[in-house]
């Protein structure tokens, strides 16, 4: 009997303290795109986090249904930032809400930019919180750089150091060298030409005719350039178990400004989850189960709150 009220005392302590993040749901617009997001805070007045997708049909949550992806990073992280006192806004990406699909004929990476900095502009004429910071992911790294208008600070999390050409040959040639020089071929013509006639049947996923525009325009974005155009305090994050970006690209854009700091974490990988065993890699991609890095929240919140 002597142990009830004290669960009485602690099941209250900590309804209390989950009752102490608030969450909206909330439909902005670029013009006909729709961007469905949820805001969550603790209180008014902090330091507002708005996040930038990387690639594919990314939703607000981290997910690509489609694609099976199920690692719920951005939905981890979203729990784990809130606890210290810091908002966070997520929006499914443009390709992710079917609304938009028939907007999305022509859409290139500075068009994510235009998304984000509507986000953007709704929370700097709200007024609501004391500063924005953007957190740009893998592809958003890049696209938050060309949003960084407005905002108090700038965040990359396994960005890519070099243009899209380089980082895709990079990949490709890991797992198969022979089909990285036929990748590294295919660009070539299209930085020439603006288009490939003759697609290499092995890449036909990557190079298809609808794909080629994207990845030209893509192609002249260069993240070490428009890292240097960032005159706000920067922090550049990398994962030692990140199979997709290498710590040699955070290198490379800390280096390229004068501004960031570089802080490469242990045994963290590309969707920011703690990877002890090196087979839960590659699963954590399609698995909630995995925890997000504590050393990536920590990381982060010392440096909002610097």
């Amino acid at each position: 009997m002597s142990r009830l009220p004290f669960l009485i005392l602690y099941l209250f302590g900590a309804s209390v303290v989950f009752s102490q993040i608030q969450s909206e749901e909330i439909t902005l617009h670029n013009k006909e795109i729709e961007l469905l997001g949820t805001l969550s805070y603790s209180k008014e007045n902090t330091p507002l986090i708005i996040w930038v997708h990387g690639s594919g049909p990314v939703d607000r949550d981290g997910n690509q249904p489609a694609q099976n992806v199920k690692a719920n990073y951005i939905k981890q992280f979203r729990d784990a930032i809130n606890t210290k006192d810091i908002a966070f806004f997520s929006f499914d990406k443009r390709t992710a809400n079917k609304n938009n699909h028939p907007f999305l004929k022509d859409t290139k990476v500075p068009d994510f930019a235009l998304d984000a900095q509507a986000v953007i502009n709704h929370f700097k004429n709200s007024k609501q919180f004391s500063e924005i910071i953007l957190i740009g992911h893998s592809q958003g790294s890049l696209v938050a750089m060309l949003a960084a208008k407005n905002i108090d600070k700038y965040i990359s999390l396994a960005g890519a150091g070099e243009t899209i050409d380089k980082t895709m040959i990079q990949q490709i040639s890991k797992n198969n060298p022979t089909l990285g020089e036929a990748a590294k071929q295919q660009f070539d013509t299209l930085r020439r030409k603006g288009k490939i006639e003759v697609i290499n049947p092995f890449l036909i996923s990557v190079f298809a005719k609808p794909m080629q525009s994207f990845w030209y325009s893509w192609m002249l974005l260069n993240p070490v350039e428009e890292i240097k155009k960032l005159n706000i305090p920067i922090l550049i994050i990398n994962g030692d178990k990140d199979l997709q970006v290498r710590i040699k690209d955070a290198e490379t854009l800390h280096a390229a400004n004068s501004k960031s700091k570089l802080v490469i974490i242990k045994n963290m990988n590309h969707v920011l989850k703690d990877i002890q065993k090196e087979e839960d890699n590659l699963s954590s991609y399609y698995s909630s189960a995995f925890p997000i890095s504590e050393k990536l929240i920590e990381t982060i919140g010392s440096f909002i709150k610097k």
